[in-house]
């Protein structure tokens, strides 16, 4: 795909057709979700990294010749365990007696397929250690005594180290070099984590792949915590001068960060955020009725006519949401 500098976009705000912005929202999704995911996935590479260390101990190092060994691997075979509240499957290795006679059993998938090990909670506050730049603080110790073994056979040890690896994995991923990354898109979205605000950086790539950029830490989404985290991508290596598209919320500190940082590039303001924004002010009985509106109004080819109709809306609103028609009429202007 060729790329685009910021020299040949024409405008700061894009007027997309409103196919491309709902795939946009489709393909984005919540950015708490997505990072959410993002922990399972990282959790998984390291499960995966537990299960064959702990085969290496129980048979010995792959390669030897031992007279000794009273077990030998015997392949992978599909297995389930429990990860952030989801079932999610896995390739678990076998380990047989030297007599071929018996399954030797592997604490720690027997420990992962009984219960959940990164509950919401848990995730939640190692993405909030990696978005204070604060890897190695929890408020589960491991201690140095745990760190400087290679690992324990007791199920606490087990989650201890499991928790451990998977922080340290997530804050080396969201601190990794971005030079070689060509991104078409960047949505920036406030979310809360341990009762903190944080601004998390999603990318997709010219090839159309989802990338964790980054997450940064604040008291509020404000312009300031927006561009710390943006200015921390470029330190990282990714290029200001490739052709971005912008995808926010609406917010004004978010703009102004990516102005701070990118200079006049192009912004979409997300309708899946703002019709989340919007729902958010309102009681459950009253949201499908108004998703049904927006989505009507913004379904239309005729702009002005969209307009009125979600000035409408607003204006019903006001009488018992005045929040809900705030947040509508937030943004909304006519070209």
């Amino acid at each position: 795909m060729k790329t685009v500098t910021r020299e040949q976009v024409g405008t700061t705000e894009l007027a997309l057709p409103p196919r491309v912005q709902e795939a946009l929202g489709q393909l984005v999704g919540s950015a708490q979700e997505g990072l959410l995911a993002l922990s399972v996935g990282v959790g998984l590479g390291v499960l995966a990294e537990l299960l064959e260390e702990e085969v290496g101990e129980v048979v010995g190092a792959k390669g030897k010749h031992d007279l000794e060994r009273t077990a030998v691997r015997h392949g992978h075979e599909s297995g389930e365990v429990t990860l952030g509240g989801r079932r999610v499957a896995v390739e678990r290795p076998r380990v047989r007696s030297v007599d071929g006679q018996a399954e030797v059993r592997l604490q720690t998938y027997e420990h992962f397929a009984d219960r959940d090990r990164l509950s919401r909670v848990v995730l939640e506050r190692m993405l909030a250690g990696v978005s204070t730049r604060r890897y190695r603080r929890t408020q589960e110790p491991v201690g140095s005594q745990v760190e400087a073994k290679a690992r324990s056979t007791s199920r606490s040890s087990v989650s201890r180290t499991f928790v451990e690896r998977t922080r340290r994995s997530l804050g080396e991923l969201m601190s990794r070099r971005l030079e070689d990354v060509r991104l078409a898109v960047m949505m920036l979205d406030g979310l809360e984590l341990q009762g903190r605000t944080n601004v998390v950086a999603l990318g997709i790539s010219t090839e159309g792949a989802k990338i964790p950029l980054g997450l940064w830490e604040g008291s509020t989404e404000n312009a300031t915590v927006a561009t710390a985290l943006l200015a921390d991508l470029v330190e990282r290596g990714l290029d200001p001068e490739q052709g971005i598209l912008f995808v926010i919320d609406g917010a004004k500190a978010l703009r102004k960060a990516i102005r701070n940082v990118f200079g006049e590039a192009p912004v979409q303001r997300c309708l899946r955020h703002k019709e989340r924004n919007v729902l958010d002010h309102l009681p459950e009985r009253e949201r499908p009725a108004v998703k049904q509106r927006l989505r009507r109004a913004w379904a239309l080819g005729d702009h002005d006519r969209a307009l009125d109709q979600l000035r409408m809306l607003a204006s019903e609103l006001d009488r018992s949401y005045p929040g809900a028609a705030s947040s509508l009429r937030e943004g909304s202007r006519r070209r």
